[in-house]
């Protein structure tokens, strides 16, 4: 079984870093696709960061220049380091996995992942 759990999150002020961590285990491809998603009540998930199963990085416009996401040398967590805060990226964040390298126009949807954490609360105010 796939386990993702998800730590780091918090309140914080505007300008702000936080560390979102995820522990990953049970997952059976070295070159799985990871990510962050994130959620505000009432909206759909969309995509925050995400890794591919060979190492490229995507970052939602949003995130360009203050996020930055990692994966742990052996494929076993991921990590988001997320800077200069906002209160727009209040949101519930999601860790997420899938046992394959995701082509290009499938890594940045929510569908193309079936293994999800639980999330964790970032709220930034201002």
């Amino acid at each position: 079984q796939v386990h993702l759990v998800e730590s780091g999150g918090g309140a914080v002020q505007a300008g702000g870093s936080l560390r979102l961590s995820c522990a990953v285990s049970g997952l059976t491809s070295r070159r799985s696709s990871m990510g962050w998603f994130l959620q505000v009540p009432g909206q759909e998930r969309e995509v925050d960061a995400v890794i591919d199963g060979v190492g490229s990085i995507r970052f939602a416009d949003s995130g360009k220049g203050r996020f930055t996401v990692a994966k742990g040398n052996a494929g076993n967590s991921l990590y988001l380091q997320m800077n200069s805060l906002k209160p727009e990226d209040t949101a519930m964040y999601y860790c997420a996995a899938v046992n394959s390298d995701l082509p290009y126009s499938d890594v940045l949807s929510p569908r193309s992942y079936n293994y999800w954490g639980q999330g964790t609360q970032v709220t930034v105010s201002s």
